[in-house]
């Protein structure tokens, strides 16, 4: 089934990143929306494990890298409307092996891409306090978890952490994208997941990195209760499934609003 996009989008929100954003998808749309307004196009390139530069996979389940999925030719073929970009989760490729110059590369053809249709982007970087007070035992036990194939040290991670972290300082610089540090309060044990109960306030902090577009008041959004539900859940455009290739047409979600939801 292939939903129909609403008669009036009153804007495109774009959303990449991995398992955090993933498990606040419905979250941040509804945040971004009372920033933003509503009905929205959404195009989105999430999923636990997912990397930017290179094809993931997690629990058997395979996705492209974020910068070759097909949310590009979308917004390439997209009728112009502002547009909002929230990047975010950056960092996975580092377990499976990617070196930061590539990762950097990644994470900067997406910019381009996005600045090309005009877009407002904010980019979280990587949580380097909390990554830093990892301990040799949780570093080894999380790694075991969520990259159960990764054999690199503590060492080495922290090394390629850094240049990342210290890439993507330097591309804020060069590109004039707003990039936001994120505090180290807001994470578990594992020091890149945020805590589940400090979600909202999160990304409430991070969307406050976008300007208010003009002539709307600020809002009490603190106040207001989390309404957004969903008509039909998205399902991948493209993934692997145990090896075996599977397809869905997009825009394949769709919220009560009648924002329709891409997942590539």
């Amino acid at each position: 089934m292939v939903l129909q996009s609403p008669t009036k989008c009153a804007n495109r929100i774009i959303l990449l990143g991995a398992s955090n954003l993933t498990l606040s998808l419905r979250l941040v749309i509804h945040l971004m929306q009372q920033r933003f307004g509503g009905p929205s196009e959404i195009l989105t390139a999430v999923g636990h494990g997912r990397a930017y530069g290179v094809f993931s996979q997690a629990l058997g389940r395979g996705l492209p890298g974020i910068a070759d999925c097909g949310l590009w030719a979308q917004l390439t073929a997209a009728e112009p409307r502002p547009t909002f970009a929230l990047l975010t989760d950056i960092g996975n490729d580092i377990l499976f092996g990617v070196v930061p110059e590539r990762i950097l590369r990644a994470v900067e053809w997406c910019i381009t891409r996005l600045q090309q249709q005009s877009a407002q982007i904010v980019v979280t970087n990587l949580p380097m306090t909390s990554i830093e007070r990892l301990s040799e035992w949780r570093y080894t036990f999380f790694r075991a978890v969520f990259y159960p194939s990764s054999r690199m040290s503590r060492d080495e991670t922290m090394h390629c952490a850094r240049a990342v972290h210290a890439g993507l300082l330097e591309m804020a610089s060069r590109l004039h994208f707003t990039l936001y540090e994120p505090e180290p309060h807001w994470f578990g044990m594992d020091g890149i997941h945020v805590n589940y109960w400090q979600r909202k306030a999160f990304y409430r902090d991070v969307l406050q990195q976008f300007p208010l577009p003009i002539g709307k008041p600020v809002s009490i959004e603190a106040e207001q209760e989390f309404l957004l539900t969903w008509q039909r859940r998205p399902e991948f455009a493209y993934k692997t499934v145990l090896g075996r290739e599977v397809y869905c047409q997009q825009p394949s979600g769709q919220l009560a609003d009648g924002s329709s939801v891409c997942k590539c």
